[in-house]
């Protein structure tokens, strides 16, 4: 059996299941959707740093000649600055990227003119991939790629933004092998900080922002100890999802950078799904509302609000990555919308609004009072036996039998597994992996030892009813 599945992020896999004949199929497969819904003929592709992705590039240009489509190289670039060239063009575009996942791993992110495939369109791809001849695949030898698209992104936050807006700040960049590594390193420094690059690796380093390796959490500490840094930042590999650091060398969870972001730019209402923390709730946005996880469903909730006349929505995930949904206005100048997930945003907001606070980041985080998140896992978990424990702990009786030990249960939010809100200001949550066969947990606590043993306790017990079921 392939790999192969369509995620939260796009299609993922193997990238043994992927070069060649699969990536043309796919590839193929999203043209022929596009084509049938009347967009233009045009398709820009660009690509992380791993060792597979020029090849498949080179493939999804083929399917893209084949299909009748002018294909643009952007080459090497950010999701989100691609995302931007599309809509500059009102193309589609194809990225290829495995995000944050091991280097034996890639995929595709596909966008139409106006944004991010939904959900429909994800199956309107795989409707249209029967048919689809494999035995056309080749991979077209890219020439010089169109560095246009990487300079206009980095014109969009350097136009904007003041020349002043880190000076005096020392950012360490840990570039290992983000695709942003040297536009951050430039972009920061335009901005007036010192800016110190660290890291830098000649091999693909799966950093995620959300569930954090011990050695990724080992280096970024060391490096910010032996620095002396103010902050030191990154993203993963295809640098739409942030990782920022204050200058004790504690990371900042994704949904902390999105609050203090969204506070600077005095947003009105904020979409994240289920798993953002419930400080944003007491933060003085006018609404938060909270959907199922993945980008797709936060989209869909951005123009929900939108629609229901919010004045300025924006939207983002605890893994970081931002969603600018709504035209902003920063020192007199608009920043224009950009519906999918961003890096560089986030980080030019938290730093800049502990600048302008005129403290550590460490103590604009803490003035937060944002409580502590901790998560975790069962592998291995057979998503029948994941789907069973759910559907009983939607069961009022037996939620609140199964949770004696640890607390009161208060509320429930059911859209996306199970999030119960318990006494003492602590929540826990159940859901199905999205993309794999595991049951995640996770917890919300005062103190990060309180989340961290509601977690244990709570996959503790998971797996001890799944065993009696």
């Amino acid at each position: 059996m392939s790999s192969l599945k369509f995620g939260t992020s796009g299609l993922r896999g193997l990238v043994t299941d992927l070069v060649g004949g699969p990536s043309y199929a796919y590839a193929s497969a999203f043209f022929r959707s596009v084509a049938a819904g009347g967009t233009g003929r045009e398709v820009v592709i660009g690509r992380d740093l791993r060792d597979s992705s020029p090849r498949i590039a080179g493939t999804v240009a083929s399917a893209a000649a084949a299909a009748g489509f002018n294909a643009v190289d952007c080459g090497a670039l950010p999701t989100p600055a691609l995302a931007l060239e599309s809509m500059r063009r009102g193309a589609c575009a194809v990225m290829v990227t495995g995000s944050h996942i091991p280097e034996d791993r890639n995929g595709l992110k596909f966008y139409r003119p106006d944004g991010e495939i939904t959900k429909a369109d994800e199956a309107a791809i795989l409707g249209a991939l029967g048919g689809v001849d494999e035995a056309g695949a080749t991979s077209t030898p890219a020439g010089a790629p169109d560095t246009g698209a990487l300079d206009r992104y980095h014109r969009r936050y350097s136009d904007v933004f003041p020349a002043t807006t880190l000076a005096g700040l020392t950012i360490g960049v840990y570039q290992q092998s983000s695709v942003a590594r040297d536009l951050l390193v430039d972009l920061l420094a335009a901005f007036g900080a010192q800016v110190v690059p660290v890291g830098r690796s000649a091999v693909f380093v799966p950093i995620d922002t959300e569930a954090h390796r011990p050695e990724d959490v080992a280096t970024i500490r060391e490096a910010v100890t032996s620095g002396g840094f103010d902050a030191l930042v990154t993203t993963d590999g295809d640098a739409d999802r942030p990782l920022v650091a204050d200058g004790t060398g504690r990371i900042v969870r994704g949904d902390i950078l999105g609050l203090i972001t969204a506070r600077t730019l005095g947003i009105d209402t904020v979409v994240v799904p289920v798993t953002a923390g419930s400080a944003l709730e007491q933060a003085g946005f006018r609404r938060v509302l909270r959907t199922k996880v993945g980008s797709p469903f936060v989209i869909a909730g951005m123009a929900q609000a939108q629609q229901e006349g919010a004045p300025s929505v924006v939207g983002f995930e605890a893994n970081g990555g931002f969603l600018l949904g709504s035209d902003v206005t920063i020192g007199g100048k608009t920043l224009a919308a950009l519906p999918t997930r961003d890096a560089v945003l986030p980080i030019l907001a938290t730093l800049a609004a502990a600048r302008e606070a005129g403290q550590p980041l460490a103590d604009l985080v803490a003035s937060l009072n944002a409580g502590e998140t901790a998560s975790d896992r069962l592998p291995n978990t057979p998503a029948e036996r994941s789907s069973a424990l759910l559907r009983q702990l939607g069961q009022e009786a037996f939620r609140r039998d199964f949770l004696r030990q640890v607390g009161t249960p208060l509320a429930v939010d059911a859209q996306d597994g199970v999030r119960i809100e318990l006494d003492g200001g602590r929540t826990i949550h159940f859901r199905a992996s999205g993309n794999a066969p595991e049951l995640r947990c996770y917890a919300e606590a005062r103190t990060a030892a309180d989340a961290e043993a509601l977690v244990r306790w709570g996959l503790g017990a998971a797996a001890a009813a799944m065993q009696q079921a």
